[in-house]
């Protein structure tokens, strides 16, 4: 079965949101809750995740675990988020108006990833 182009999109939005980890660590390694351990080798795990489940999504005998496992990325995900609507620093600027909609963002996104599950 030929995967939807919607889908490759997805994938290459993962990719490229992975390789922002690498591009500008700082970025990342600024939003990560305190109580997280090891930041640096969290950015960069995460960053790597993102890559290779973005790289998964393309591959159809990969797709359907690569899908399950970005909804547990996303799910681990929603702290970084509230830690950004809690903390001025961590925020660097961002209107409290656009972090409050990437909490339900995030349910958005994991929506999408489950639908492929059909393909």
């Amino acid at each position: 079965m030929e995967l939807p182009w919607h889908l490759y999109l997805m994938a290459i939005m993962y990719i490229v949101a992975g390789l922002f980890h690498f591009y500008k660590p700082k970025a990342y390694l600024n939003i990560m809750p305190p109580y997280l351990p090891k930041p640096k080798a969290l950015v960069f795990w995460s960053g790597a995740a993102e890559i290779v489940l973005g790289i998964g999504l393309t591959i159809q005998q990969l797709k359907n675990i690569s899908i399950y496992l970005i909804v547990c990325m996303l799910i681990l995900f929603i702290p970084i988020h509230v830690f950004m609507l809690q903390s001025e620093k961590a925020s660097k600027g961002v209107p409290k108006w656009f972090l409050w909609i990437r909490l339900p963002l995030q349910l958005i996104l994991i929506w999408w990833s489950l639908y492929y599950l059909q393909y």
